[in-house]
């Protein structure tokens, strides 16, 4: 289950932030190869003097707090990260000094939910197995 947490200063409808859920799922199902029964989003709007960034431009600020199961290669990791602050960027005019991530990964069995514990990578490929 990957769990992605947005951080944002910006201003959002409850109508955006289903679309932003959206969109990212569908970015992270496509980049990751998995399927989007388990992808967990949160989005937290924050007060610009709440958030931070010491080299960041006038505009909204955006972090994105990624928790994923590990083996994704870092090509892919990359990927998912520049797609998801290309659709920030030009929907929400995010400037690119002003996004972050960081990707956190864990084994399987510490992504959980109460009908299921996560598993390991299934064959020799962990890039390209399903979560």
């Amino acid at each position: 289950m990957p769990l992605l947490q947005f951080e944002t200063t910006c201003t959002l409808s409850a109508e955006e932030k289903r679309a932003i859920a959206d969109r990212v799922t569908d970015l992270y199902t496509t980049t990751m190869a998995t399927t989007a029964g388990h992808v967990a989003i949160s989005i937290r709007e924050r007060e610009p003097a709440a958030v931070h960034l010491g080299r960041s431009v006038d505009g909204p600020l955006l972090f994105l707090d990624a928790e994923i199961r590990q083996g994704r290669s870092l090509e892919r990791k990359r990927t998912f990260a520049l797609e998801t602050f290309s659709y920030f960027g030009e929907t929400f005019d995010v400037p690119d000094e002003n996004m972050k991530v960081v990707f956190t990964e864990h084994p399987g069995e510490h992504m959980m939910g109460v009908d299921r514990v996560g598993g390991e990578w299934k064959g020799s490929d962990p890039d390209e197995a399903g979560e």
